[in-house]
């Protein structure tokens, strides 16, 4: 199918790709050093969390519709206009004047992320075959990981140094550029000729479905209160939203927005419980180890920050050699087993912490992690992509990123909830009496001894609650049924049933 195609202009390619992957990533923490100089520029403190809540939704809902839609109309297409719109919403969300346009033009930049996210990782199984995909699967993964990291702190430096609007116009010239590369060099990929239609009522449940469930767990216990009229409204008009989806997409849709066989494939069922439950881990638990760091080892939120970067490091060089590993050996399995272990086993190591823990203790179990999630990370994309024939590969690759992202969703807003109850119930216990916000504004300054073990017992608790989630991840993948990886896009893809368990 691409024969003609030479390495070169494949490489081309996916520079451009990860240019526009990168981009995408690190917006989605870039913004949050910049929050404190937003709000008094813009004077609108009430509405801080919607300028990463407006991104978050539609970032995590456009993926798997810009998946399908990529299925149908050519990749070459929907990447040009993710880029578009990406730039576009970082130029307006540069030029906004006031916290209402922030927030609607983070909104219209994350549409843009989400399929740049898609299509990225679609565009792979495109260009390569499934058993060149992995070294290149590797790569991508370390680009994720990477940008995870430095966007707090290029935004810091942007921030300090220039102005907070440079967050986003740094976006434009080198979205412009990846715009030129895709345009110039990437080549019309042939798709399926035959007559396709949009499925417009199946996105638009899944859309209220996923945004319905999305606000609930954003806005519980933080904007409002889980037993309040908004958050109940919210969870129990999801389910029945996708509920109704899954009808219409089983009974009437004839070219679904999400194909309900995806689910018929065990692989495919194995990976996306498993990328929920990863998901859920990595941005749930381990978003708190810099208010670990700070608030109970009394680090500067810049050492906070460094503290992440021997994981990331890890994470970059053992993605990359994991590439390359699957690549020759064209096996997967016990790489996905070795991933889940690794991560369940480091996250489950930072809940052994205490307020007596040193910055070497937490840099330690962070290589641990890093190794997991670079094993584990990049794979599973392969893996689906090479359970389906090509007319799939964007549905298929988009439905294992959109369960990450709801398994991070998820664990944020659940293990935010358990944290506050858990503070609460041992400041009450030891006598100390100070609220959530009272405790937010004490972050790094002034905490008493007693404040930080009662902080430290309560993180750790979430830590081990996200190590024995990733652990049922780690049972969960000796389910994984391996296949051949194709070496060429027209071999037709072995039934899992057929393969070893």
């Amino acid at each position: 199918m691409l024969a003609h195609i030479s390495l070169r202009q494949k490489i081309l390619v996916m520079a451009a790709a990860m240019c526009g992957l990168l981009l995408a990533a690190l917006d989605q923490t870039i913004v949050s050093t910049a929050l404190p100089r937003i709000v008094s520029d813009l004077h609108g403190l009430k509405d801080l969390s919607w300028v990463i809540t407006a991104y978050l939704l539609t970032s995590t809902i456009s993926v798997p519709i810009a998946g399908k839609l990529s299925d149908i109309f050519g990749r070459k297409k929907l990447f040009l206009i993710a880029i578009v719109i990406f730039v576009l919403g970082s130029a307006l969300s540069g030029i906004s004047q006031n916290m209402a346009e922030l927030v609607a033009f983070r909104a219209f930049q994350g549409l843009g992320a989400g399929m740049l996210f898609s299509m990225t990782f679609a565009v792979i199984g495109d260009l390569f075959a499934p058993a060149e995909r992995a070294r290149w699967q590797g790569i991508i993964g370390a680009v994720f990981g990477l940008a995870s990291v430095i966007g707090p702190l290029v935004g810091g430096y942007l921030t300090d140094h220039a102005s907070w609007r440079w967050n986003f116009y740094i976006n434009v010239p080198v979205g412009l550029i990846a715009l030129f590369m895709i345009s110039t060099f990437m080549p019309h990929i042939p798709i399926d000729e035959k007559e396709r239609k949009i499925d417009y009522l199946g996105a638009g449940l899944l859309t209220g479905g996923l945004s319905s469930l999305l606000l609930g767990l954003v806005w519980g216990g933080n904007q409002y209160a889980w037993e309040s009229w908004q958050v109940i409204s919210m969870l129990v008009l999801s389910p029945l939203l996708l509920a109704i989806f899954v009808w219409v997409e089983h009974s009437h849709a004839k070219d679904p927005i999400l194909p309900l066989e995806l689910f018929r494939n065990s692989i495919f069922r194995v990976s996306t419980i498993i990328m929920f439950l990863v998901g859920f881990a990595m941005f749930g638990a381990i978003s708190y180890i810099p208010l670990f760091a700070q608030d109970v080892l009394g680090r500067t939120a810049t050492n906070s920050g460094v503290i992440l970067i021997p994981m990331v490091f890890t994470l970059t060089l053992v993605s990359l050699a994991n590439g390359q590993l699957v690549t020759r050996t064209g096996r997967y399995k016990k790489v996905a087993i070795l991933g889940t272990v690794f991560t369940s086993l480091g996250i489950l190591w930072l809940s052994t912490m205490s307020v007596n823990s040193s910055s070497i203790d937490v840099i330690l179990r962070m290589i641990v992690i890093g190794a997991g999630l670079g094993i584990s990370m990049p794979i599973f994309n392969l893996v689906v992509q090479n359970a389906f024939e090509h007319a799939k590969l964007g549905v298929a690759t988009s439905s294992v990123l959109l369960a990450r992202s709801i398994g991070a969703t998820v664990g944020v807003a659940v293990l935010g909830t358990i944290l506050n109850n858990e503070l609460t119930k041992r400041l009450s216990s030891s006598g100390v009496k100070v609220s959530a916000n009272q405790l937010a504004s004490l972050s790094g300054r002034n905490i008493t001894p007693e404040l930080k073990i009662a902080l430290s017992s309560s993180i750790t608790r979430l830590f081990l609650i996200g190590g024995l989630v990733v652990s049922l991840a780690f049972f969960a993948s000796w389910f994984l049924k391996e296949i051949p990886l194709r070496t060429t896009h027209h071999d037709q893809p072995k039934a899992p049933e057929a393969a070893t368990t």
